[in-house]
């Protein structure tokens, strides 16, 4: 049993490893594991009891709902945590640290999701288990002896000026012009965006009902105020949402019908085509602003990267950090620097303006 644990540690390191560094380790391995009894364990399991696993995730649920969460928390929670237990096949108190260490690498070298990935289900699980522990369900949190999923930070591109005048020439109507004017100037998540109704613009302010449930106040451009006049007076509907959603799946296609496909982005033009009461998802704004992209030929392009870029743009100007971070909605500017794209240039240049 030795030999064969052995050669499958040193088979599995192999990619990584030099041919020097692999024999080295193989004596490495035959010395420690000389120290032991080994055994292949045993992996039957009790009988797995799905309802038992649905009953209580129901309650935790019911207590995030309780406390607060985002519909799409609570929906990230749900499918998050019904699909981890589906797949190690366990009752939740039956489940180990080993049987969570064992799940996540799975996840990462079978399944090749991200790090990101990987730990943001570790984050479900502990939220979980914790509250597990604190209602007194279970004495022992297994979610105690797993480690953070340390992923490597890329650095996340703000828009050139370039880019941006792109995006403005690829827009076909009046509403995506708007849209892409009101992520400049506000720096909103699409989140936010789909929801905005219109009685909460005011002036050149916006209310915006931010991430956790938390209300900001967010400011037009002059751009933004005049793309936005435009807009508004294209719309002959009653919905009070500033992007409504399209009544039926076919509204687009009824609208270019015998017309030119440029002209598929309008239906919001027609009242008949216009849901009466529901905004458009945050899923359909990022795909209006992704095929924007595409036409532009610029990549990359998603709602959040306009977040980025008018932080970075304001911090370029002057602007200070906690001014900066207040706009975006963040709890603090720790939150903030990750998402400015700051060239060591820029750095080098600021340090010596600011630091004597």
């Amino acid at each position: 049993m030795r030999e064969e644990l052995t050669i499958e540690i040193v088979n599995a390191l192999r990619p990584y490893l030099s041919q020097e560094d692999m024999q080295e380790m193989k004596f490495k391995l035959v010395m420690i594991l000389n120290r032991y009894e080994i055994q292949e364990r045993c992996t039957e399991i009790a009988v797995f009891d799905e309802d038992k696993n649905t009953a209580i995730l129901k309650k935790f649920i019911a207590a995030k709902i309780a406390s607060g969460r985002t519909v799409r928390t609570i929906g990230f929670y749900k499918t998050s945590l019904e699909a981890i237990f589906q797949r190690m096949n366990k009752n939740y108190d039956e489940i180990t640290a080993d049987d969570i260490r064992l799940y996540l690498a799975t996840r990462v070298h079978q399944d090749k999701v991200s790090k990101t990935t990987a730990n943001n289900e570790r984050r479900n699980l502990s939220a979980f288990y914790g509250w597990l522990q604190k209602e007194e369900i279970l004495l022992k949190n297994p979610m105690l002896k797993i480690d953070v999923i340390k992923a490597n930070k890329q650095p996340k591109k703000a828009f050139d000026e370039i880019d941006i005048e792109r995006l403005r020439s690829s827009c076909r109507c009046t509403r995506e012009k708007f849209l892409i004017e009101l992520l400049l100037s506000t720096w909103c998540r699409v989140s936010e965006v789909s929801q905005i109704r219109l009685d909460e613009i005011k002036d050149d302010t916006i209310l915006v009902h931010g991430k956790g449930e938390k209300d900001r106040i967010v400011y037009l451009n002059a751009k933004c105020k005049f793309a936005l006049e435009n807009y508004l007076a294209e719309r002959k509907d009653s919905n009070p949402y500033l992007f409504p959603r399209a009544k039926y799946a076919g509204a687009v296609e009824k609208m270019a019908k015998g017309q030119k496909r440029a002209r598929e982005c309008e239906w919001y033009k027609d009242p008949e085509l216009v849901d009466e009461t529901e905004h458009a998802g945050y899923a359909t704004i990022e795909v209006w602003i992704r095929e924007m992209g595409k036409r532009a030929g610029v990549k990359n392009t998603h709602p959040h990267r306009f977040r980025r870029t008018g932080a970075t743009y304001a911090l370029r100007s002057g602007m200070p950090l906690m001014t900066v971070s207040k706009l975006l909605g963040h709890s603090g500017i720790g939150v903030t620097q990750v998402y400015l794209d700051i060239s060591d240039a820029e750095l080098e240049e600021a340090h010596k303006k600011y630091v004597k």
